[in-house]
């Protein structure tokens, strides 16, 4: 069970390092901060975008945020969670982690592959 701050930001930004070779771009990349997105030029609800946030970590005063936007854009996609990442999400798409386990990074990277497999399918990431 990690509870230190920056073991569990790191601990996950190497889950989320391989899709920056799947079409996102890591637009910030420091010791407290990963953002991946997508550049690619795409409508989203009659609206032209050039980039389409994906996910990224952030290290917080009282916890890591972990930034989730599939969960935002396909409010549905709650359903394949697991309660206990679910009791973790404080808003629309960000989850508060301040004890990170096997258990809950397995769930992290499914939620990761289901998201990708998500933006793929809308073709929001090359």
């Amino acid at each position: 069970m990690k509870t230190d701050f920056v073991e569990i930001f790191q601990t996950i930004r190497a889950t989320l390092q391989p899709y920056a070779t799947l079409g996102f771009s890591n637009r910030v990349n420091s010791e407290t901060v990963y953002e991946l997105w997508s550049d690619k030029n795409v409508v989203i609800e009659g609206r032209k975008r050039t980039e389409v946030f994906f996910a990224s970590v952030v290290i917080q005063k009282n916890h890591v945020g972990f930034y989730y936007m599939p969960v935002y854009a396909e409010p549905e996609m709650k359903t394949v969670f697991n309660p206990k990442l679910l009791k973790l999400l404080k808003g629309k798409s960000c989850f508060h982690i301040k004890e990170l386990d096997e258990e809950l990074l397995s769930m992290i990277e499914s939620a990761l592959a289901e998201g990708y497999k998500l933006y793929k399918e809308k073709d929001w990431v090359a």
